[in-house]
């Protein structure tokens, strides 16, 4: 069964290589050009594919080699497609003439097991370049080059330049990207929706933004964020809260250059107590117009202005034994 296999394959080599010889390159160039000014890239089988490739030839050929069924679970293949598909359809659609001399084509391991195999490729996408072997533009050496997929998918342009670096003094024609309708459609709904609620709540948000209580508690909680050290955990990366080695949770780190995230929490919520306390004290009281409630609220904004501020300082000294200074109830 392999001796009958390795037959027919031999065979139709041999045909392919007689069929070849029969038709000129020139010819070879124009049937091929033909196709692709109907559907670029041109599919290929083994057959069109050694025809293409045949030797000699003063034409020169690109040749992707994929493996788009899902069986194979080529990724790339998949991403690279529409790219390759773009980039044939753009420069034949720009050369209808044949002046640049180029044929794309794409052949499937589906349809040409057997070329892959004799290339030995074991891979998928691989893009060849196949020079001229006769005529004005003939390179020193005709063999094939490879194009390099290491660095993954590549867009349509960059694979243009790379095939054009091998076509010098021809027509390169550019790469023209269909218009994404969807895209501009979407675009021009946001935008249109954007204009339309902001006129309709421009009334309303004005005065928001004009507010001096508004961009007051902006600054104070945006103060009271970083100092309280939210950069330096970002800096650090600090853990939230650690082990006290005891089978317990430590929620305070020793040391001024060390902190948890709940300590930086812990810490913000203190410093906006005493930033309320002391804007009330300074502001909201002396406003009251009833002495009795004036006391009253004078007493308490006080007392919880002390023991925070007593607790942050018992804090502050847990971080630094050497910290002299502190406050009751929390000595």
């Amino acid at each position: 069964m392999r001796l009958l296999t390795l037959l027919t394959t031999a065979l139709l080599s041999a045909a392919t290589g007689a069929l070849a010889a029969k038709k000129t390159s020139e010819e070879r160039f124009q049937l091929y050009h033909s196709k692709a000014l109907s559907t670029s890239p041109v599919k290929l089988s083994e057959a069109s594919y050694r025809e293409l490739t045949a030797t000699p030839r003063d034409y020169s050929v690109a040749v992707l080699l994929t493996a788009m069924d899902a069986r194979y679970g080529c990724q790339l293949c998949r991403e690279f497609q529409p790219e390759w598909e773009l980039l044939a359809r753009s420069w034949t659609g720009g050369d209808r003439k044949g002046d640049s001399r180029v044929v794309f084509g794409t052949l499937d391991f589906g349809d040409g097991r057997d070329v892959f195999m004799s290339l030995g490729l074991q891979t998928a996408p691989v893009l060849f370049f196949f020079p001229p072997t006769t005529g004005p533009h003939a390179p020193a050496s005709p063999e094939p080059v490879r194009y390099d997929f290491t660095g993954g998918a590549q867009a349509a342009e960059v694979v243009h330049s790379w095939v054009a670096r091998y076509l010098p003094d021809r027509p390169h024609p550019p790469i023209k990207r269909p218009i994404n309708w969807m895209r501009w459609i979407s675009t021009f709904v946001i935008l249109s929706g954007g204009l339309t609620f902001s006129y309709v709540a421009w009334p309303y948000v004005l005065p928001v933004i004009q507010s001096r209580t508004v961009w007051a508690a902006i600054t104070l909680i945006s103060i009271l964020l970083f100092t309280s050290g939210h950069m330096f955990n970002h800096i650090r990366n600090v853990p939230y809260v650690a082990g006290d080695g005891r089978g317990g949770i430590s929620y305070f780190a020793n040391g001024f250059q060390n902190q948890y995230g709940l300590e930086t929490q812990i810490v913000a919520a203190m410093y906006g107590i005493l930033a309320l306390s002391s804007i009330s004290l300074a502001i909201k009281v002396p406003r009251m117009t009833d002495p009795r409630n004036q006391g009253i609220a004078f007493l308490a904004w006080f007392g919880i202005l002390f023991v925070v501020y007593s607790l942050l300082l018992s804090i502050f000294r847990g971080k630094n034994p050497g910290y002299t200074f502190s406050l009751p109830p929390f000595m």
